[in-house]
């Protein structure tokens, strides 16, 4: 019994020992209950306590309200409790505490903590992996200008919004998006600028037209949604996209979902499909001067995305719901890192096909990165190359080689390489049996009495198999063959 002026013992060493003079609903009294494992004494006078205090007086109280009532085995208060501390100074390492052990295998208290203590999973890593070769693609598209202007902006931003949301997903999925709360929500002002990116780009590389100002309207949905979220979500500090997605979690819902997740699944899943049809229209009308290779490429990234549109509603159904795994959950994920990963590839071997051309050159891993050769110099060594092989006819020498070619540039055997193969798509071999193989041509039009073997001594060759193997490749025909159509034409 405690006497007023008396000291009281707790028993226990180092807990503080209230005195008669403390006033009995002070927070040194419910501590020093809570300290004895006198829960049930602790948690009323902590609870009065709570209204009338300073932040951090609160956020201890909470703390200990949640310990309390999980040592009473009172699930659902304990979890309340935490949720209002979280609001406040969000720390979820606070779950891993020992004295929630009674409460841990509760299905509230497991679905909490696997919500927001961060974690990885097969899934998430794959997304990471997939998302950054989005980003470096991007890169490598934006600065490759073998590719038409207009349709490496469209295509590399088309890229980019998808890698943006596989990102969203994977920062989402490891609840990294509690840890750093303005990756919330960060790639919704896009949902309506997938379509239009592909339509536009499609327009643009099979007509061949320059986008104008009216092409710009088909942004104004992502303008609206984007200055809606700004006043929504994206103006808001740390601390209040945290409480926003905790209310959500609280409701029972996915928390890195917006609040009106309903109207922009459905929003985006009209706009998807409207634009799709728009796509579909110019690949049936549109199909001249394209080659089989580009329309194949085409027709692949057309039916991903459609495919991508289709399983888009089963997945926004999913996400509604709150269920955020199973096959239907991650299939338009996995259909959007195929996107990814198949422009990825396309960057890679066959980058003219962006343009509406094809060709086979690497470009992803370029072979000439480190190249000290500037724009203005490979115009220069252009120019200068042109003159060697058209006026001085340099490949008439049959001991012509890259080393001969690059000293009469005054540059270095790997810029000269660099410079045929950029400027003219060709190894060397090929750019020299070219222009011989014309003058060949040439000469066989105009000498019709003229050996064959002058002829392929004439323009470099040193025996006449050599000159029949490159002339019947260039021509189909023999040199023989190619004359005789010119005497009988």
């Amino acid at each position: 019994m405690l006497a007023f002026g008396i000291t009281v013992s707790s028993g226990y060493a180092g807990i503080p020992t209230p005195t008669a003079e403390t006033f009995k609903d002070s927070l040194d009294w419910a501590d020093y209950y809570f300290n004895i494992h006198r829960f049930e004494e602790a948690v009323p006078i902590y609870k009065k306590n709570l209204e009338a205090t300073n932040e951090e007086e609160k956020i201890h109280i909470l703390k200990k309200l949640a310990l309390s009532e999980a040592a009473l085995d009172n699930t659902e208060e304990s979890i309340s409790y935490i949720y209002d501390y979280f609001k406040i100074d969000f720390q979820p390492t606070f779950l891993l505490h020992e004295d929630f052990d009674g409460i841990r295998r509760e299905q509230s208290f497991a679905k909490l903590s696997g919500t927001v203590l961060p974690k990885f999973t097969g899934w998430s890593i794959f997304y990471l992996f997939v998302c950054l070769i989005g980003f470096y693609v991007t890169f490598v598209l934006l600065i490759n200008k073998k590719i038409d202007k207009q349709a490496r902006i469209l295509i590399a931003t088309f890229v980019f919004i998808h890698s943006l949301f596989i990102l969203n997903i994977c920062v989402n999925q490891t609840n990294y998006v509690f840890e750093f709360p303005h990756t919330y929500l960060m790639s919704t002002w896009s949902s309506f600028l997938y379509g239009p990116l592909l339509f536009l780009y499609y327009k643009r590389v099979s007509k061949s037209s320059d986008l104008n100002k009216k092409d710009l309207w088909h942004f104004l949905p992502t303008v609206v949604l984007t200055i809606y979220l700004f006043f929504t979500v994206y103006g808001f500090s740390g601390a209040q996209k945290v409480t926003q997605m905790l209310q959500r979690l609280e409701e029972g819902l996915n928390p890195g979902d917006s609040t009106k997740l309903l109207l922009l699944v459905s929003l985006k899943a009209i706009s998807l499909g409207v634009y799709a049809l728009f796509v579909h229209w110019i690949l049936t009308r549109n199909k001249e001067g394209l080659n089989k290779k580009t329309r194949i490429w085409q027709k692949n990234i057309y039916l991903i995305h459609v495919s991508y549109v289709a399983v888009y509603l089963v997945y926004g159904a999913y996400i509604i719901a709150g269920i955020n795994s199973g096959i239907f959950y991650h299939a338009p994920i996995v259909l959007m890192s195929t996107m990814v990963l198949y422009i990825g590839y396309a960057a890679n071997v066959q980058p003219d096909v962006f343009s509406g051309r094809y060709s086979y050159t690497n470009r992803l891993f370029p072979k000439y990165v480190k190249s000290g050769l500037t724009e203005s110099l490979s115009q220069e060594l252009k120019q200068n190359l042109s003159d060697l092989f058209q006026k001085e006819k340099l490949y008439r020498n049959n001991d012509i080689n890259l080393d001969m070619v690059a000293d009469k540039l005054d540059t270095t055997r790997h810029n000269a390489s660099q410079l045929i193969n950029e400027h003219f798509n060709m190894s060397f071999r090929e750019f020299v049996n070219s222009h011989r193989i014309q003058e060949a041509k040439e000469l066989l039009e105009k000498e019709h009495e003229l050996n064959i073997i002058d002829i392929a001594y004439e323009v470099g060759y040193n025996n006449k198999v050599s000159f029949n193997k490159a002339f019947k490749k260039d021509t189909q025909l023999t040199p023989s063959e190619y004359l005789n159509n010119l005497k009988q034409g």
